[in-house]
């Protein structure tokens, strides 16, 4: 079987990352580009640091997100995990479509719906507990 992908190969744009700490209790972490195997290496890192220091929340902007694979799939639930383990609620901002149908199609919108222990909801969640996500 071959895949045509019209022009353009996957993780031919490099990831883009930035922080905005202004907010020390949601640290906002903004992603652009392709979140893949050969990339998603420094979001990882970036989520750990943020939660070592156990804010409240940690928000994640996908706006700028071109290209997701399964190792990117993987970033995002881990921050989910770890999120959970330190009280650290996870949000998911500004979702593209083609992301919100994999979140949905792999069962992780439900995984990140769950509250964390001892939260009945995130905050900027409505109370079903449902990430927000805008396309």
């Amino acid at each position: 079987m071959n895949v045509v992908l019209h022009g353009r190969t996957p993780e031919t744009t490099p990831l883009s990352l930035s922080v905005d700490r202004s907010n020390p209790a949601a640290p906002l972490v903004r992603v652009g580009g392709d979140l893949a195997y050969t990339t998603a290496g420094p979001l990882r890192e970036e989520i750990d640091r943020l939660l070592a220091g156990a804010p409240p929340a940690v928000v994640l902007d996908f706006a700028d997100l071109l290209f997701i694979d399964s190792t990117g799939l993987a970033v995002i639930v881990h921050a989910w995990r770890q999120g959970q383990e330190a009280g650290t609620a996870l949000e998911l901002r500004t979702v593209p479509r083609f992301l919100g149908t994999i979140l949905d199609m792999t069962g992780v919108t439900g995984l990140l719906s769950r509250p964390s222990p001892g939260r009945p909801s995130a905050p900027g969640q409505p109370e079903n507990g449902r990430p927000t996500a805008t396309a």
